[in-house]
């Protein structure tokens, strides 16, 4: 049972890089396939084979819309440009959805040892999130800066260090936590 859970953490933790590399790279060439083909099949490998399913779609309606609106809000304020910005350059693209789809199909697998660790989940944001903003500008040209680089990423970190905790806080359910019975 550790060994199959081992092989599914290590699974996420491939497949979600896989898609991120497959988007911001695809984004950085002007194509949107490779990222909408990655995203669709790690959502069905984790979504299939996960054993969390009605969790992880629980999620994916919490989060989704959290994460749209977050680089909507970089990408509206001229913060953040998106390259191949489809549909619309002041709305989060097409591919930057399917990063979040991806991202938070981790939160309840790969992810999942932050639950209940806010303060790390904060610091994980804070560290990961501007990281992977930075490599998608400077090293696959995914995303470009209307301000300051250390300005935007700054503002990156802010937002991934209260959007990761917020993640786990939204989809926790906690087992002692029951729904009485009608009677």
């Amino acid at each position: 049972m550790a060994s199959r859970k081992l092989a599914l953490t290590l699974l996420n933790i491939v497949g979600f890089q896989t898609v991120w590399f497959a988007c911001v790279a695809g984004a950085g060439r002007g194509l949107l396939w490779p990222g909408l083909l990655a995203c669709a099949v790690f959502a069905a490998i984790v979504l299939t084979l996960g054993g969390k399913r009605r969790e992880d779609l629980r999620a994916l309606a919490l989060i989704l819309p959290i994460g749209i609106a977050i680089d909507s809000a970089f990408a509206a304020s001229g913060w953040l440009a998106y390259a191949l910005p489809w549909p619309w350059v002041h709305a989060a693209p097409v591919w930057i959805v399917a990063l979040w789809i991806g991202f938070i199909l981790t939160i309840n697998h790969s992810l999942d040892f932050l639950r209940g660790r806010p303060w790390l989940a904060a610091l994980f944001g804070l560290i990961g999130g501007p990281v992977a903003y930075a490599a998608s500008a400077n090293v696959l040209g995914a995303v470009s800066f209307g301000v300051a680089p250390m300005l935007a990423l700054s503002a990156v970190a802010l937002a991934w260090a209260l959007v990761l905790p917020l993640a786990h806080a939204l989809i926790r359910t906690p087992a002692s936590k029951s729904v009485p019975e009608a009677t």
